[in-house]
């Protein structure tokens, strides 16, 4: 049945949000033969490659990998011209897929879910909009994304500036040219980090306000070689197999050899190798080096000296360099030349943990140091991460109970997938998920085909309703925060522990016992009859918590998931 505008329909599934995660699922369910309406805030597909649009915005994976696999026609047809894809290419490529398999007679753009009610009669969910649609569905599922809330920091003061404000999260499409302008930017996390290079060449002054500094390793960035596409695709269906079962669902050389077995030549020797590879290959040098601090000090002294080695001014490079959290503990940035910009004239840095921004005033911005005057400012606030887009939404489960109340100290739930009292309701890419810490398209496509899956097994068993246990859920949060707490991630003021955003609880999102684990965990639950679920009306599953532990196999150092490798 199709869904028209601004009236009530009936449909088997809801799918918020048309980014990969959206479109890739809206494929899936229309080869099931299920019926199916995707809304869209934004007025194009693409999700985060549509909103993102700031200067030298790009994929932090390689663009092979961060792409679907679940088409083998589909990756030869498509060509990359990068190693890692700049936004525009994402948002063609997004564009592509959603024409190539005829999605958009599905999606509904320009239109935000205000609503979702679980009514416990009819067993459907009832799903409303900004734009007047009442949809019954049996099944929601959340394809909102990790990183689609700005935070939208405001400053006192801002409403008064007289010139231009941007935001890194929300760019004008038609784009900015600030040559010849004096410019201030607050923030350094990873918008900033792509950004600041390619407006430095463009401004006549560049001031950069950083109030934590964040390590960031290079991109080495470049056309993609033949010879290297042409090697992808003589392997693709072997590194594709492979990849599935990595911690990360990326290209990565992990070691299993611990930091303190080796000296600090090899140490030198290993980090710089892989400082010239690019990229996330740093985080695979040695075994260690995220659970132990010892170990992750070593890490930190290479990136900390290689900061001095491209930082031309000592105290610059000084600011520039993280004191207060372990190496690789908040998101790490991937750049081209962030840290050689700093040498230019036009360039200056400015420390606000030092000399806190007061105001923002009509001609600039007001720290406890001084004035500067600005042409424009631009905010680099970063992302109400993983549960923002969800607590916008007025998601009312059994009871009607809220999920805003039902994550009030934290997000609880069951494989970062589905949550105890909102049966039928999905998050694709949730917290409690690998998520954010792996190749986004890849954890994407486990979640969809794990959910259209279970579609199709409670179509065929003739069930309507799933959802986890009360016990499964408290199980499973317990088990995602006991591994965080293994390593050293809670040790960082970063998103993933929802630091950033004011009064939200501090616990870290996604889960850390890697990709390859948490695909075989969820296997084994939908082989073992969905383990931990209650199904339709018949008696609430047994939740057996040492089947988790066992299958895990993550030992004290949480040491990365390394199966055989796929024929």
């Amino acid at each position: 049945m199709t869904v028209a505008d601004g009236v009530y329909s009936e449909v088997d599934v809801v799918v918020v949000g048309a980014g990969f995660a959206g479109m890739y699922m809206l494929h899936r369910l229309r080869g099931m033969g299920m019926t199916a309406k995707v809304f869209e805030a934004g007025s194009g597909v693409g999700g985060t490659w549509f909103w993102n649009r700031y200067p030298g915005a790009r994929v932090d994976i390689q663009s092979l990998e961060y792409s679907f696999s679940f088409d083998e026609q589909l990756e030869r047809e498509w060509r990359w011209s990068e190693r890692y894809a700049p936004q525009a290419e994402l948002l063609d490529y997004a564009n592509h897929v959603a024409d190539r398999y005829d999605l958009r007679r599905d999606i509904q753009l320009d239109t935000r879910v205000n609503a979702a009610h679980f009514d416990e009669t009819a067993n459907r969910w009832t799903v409303t909009t900004d734009r007047g649609d009442t949809v019954s569905a049996r099944h929601v599922v959340m394809a909102t994304g990790c990183l689609s809330v700005p935070t939208d920091v405001d400053f006192a003061g801002i409403d008064s500036f007289k010139g231009t404000v941007y935001r890194t999260s929300r760019w004008p499409h038609e784009g900015v040219d600030f040559t010849g302008q004096r410019v201030g930017i607050i923030g350094t996390g990873s918008s900033a980090i792509q950004s600041i290079p390619i407006i430095a060449e463009q401004a006549k002054q560049l001031t950069v306000f950083q109030r934590t500094p964040n390590y960031s390793v290079p991109a080495h960035n470049q056309p993609l070689a033949p010879e290297l596409v042409a090697e992808w695709d003589a392997n693709r269906t072997r590194y594709r197999a492979e990849r599935r079962y990595t911690a990360g669902g990326f290209w990565n050389t992990p070691r299993d050899q611990l930091t303190m077995d080796a000296g600090p030549d090899d140490h030198r020797a290993e980090y710089e190798k892989r400082w010239q590879v690019g990229g996330f290959d740093i985080l695979g040098a040695f075994a260690d080096q995220g659970v132990d601090p010892n170990a992750n000090k070593v890490a930190a002294e290479f990136a900390a000296a290689k900061i001095r080695e491209l930082v031309k001014d000592p105290k610059v490079a000084d600011l520039l360099t993280p004191k207060d959290y372990p190496f690789g503990t908040k998101r790490l940035c991937v750049d081209t030349n962030y840290y050689a910009t700093y040498n230019r004239d036009n360039v200056s840095l400015v420390d606000i943990k030092a000399t806190p921004i007061e105001t923002i005033t009509p001609t600039g911005i007001r720290t406890s140091g001084g004035d500067y005057e600005f042409d424009s400012i631009i905010l680099a606030t970063g992302f109400d991460a993983m549960t923002g887009a969800l607590a916008r939404i007025d998601i009312r489960g059994r009871g009607g109970e809220t999920l805003k109340s039902h994550w009030a100290e934290g997000p609880r739930n069951y494989l970062g997938l589905m949550v105890a009292g909102f049966p039928n309701l999905y998050t694709i890419t949730g917290p409690g998920s690998p998520s954010v810490l792996t190749n986004m398209i890849m954890s994407i496509e486990q979640h969809v085909d794990f959910i259209a899956d279970t579609l199709a097994a409670m179509a065929g068993r003739q069930q309507v309703t799933i959802e986890p246990t009360a016990q499964a859920e408290a199980e499973w949060t317990t088990h995602v925060n006991e591994l965080a707490a293994m390593t050293l991630y809670p040790q960082a003021n970063s998103w993933y522990m929802g630091a950033n955003v004011p009064g939200k609880p501090r616990v870290f999102l996604p889960y850390v016992g890697g990709l390859g684990v948490y695909r075989l965990l969820c296997d084994k639950i939908a082989a073992d009859g969905y383990t931990g679920f209650a199904l339709g009306n018949l008696p609430t599953a047994h939740w057996e918590r040492p089947t988790l532990e066992a299958f895990a196999e993550l030992g004290e150092a949480v040491k990365a998931f390394q199966p055989a490798r796929a024929a």
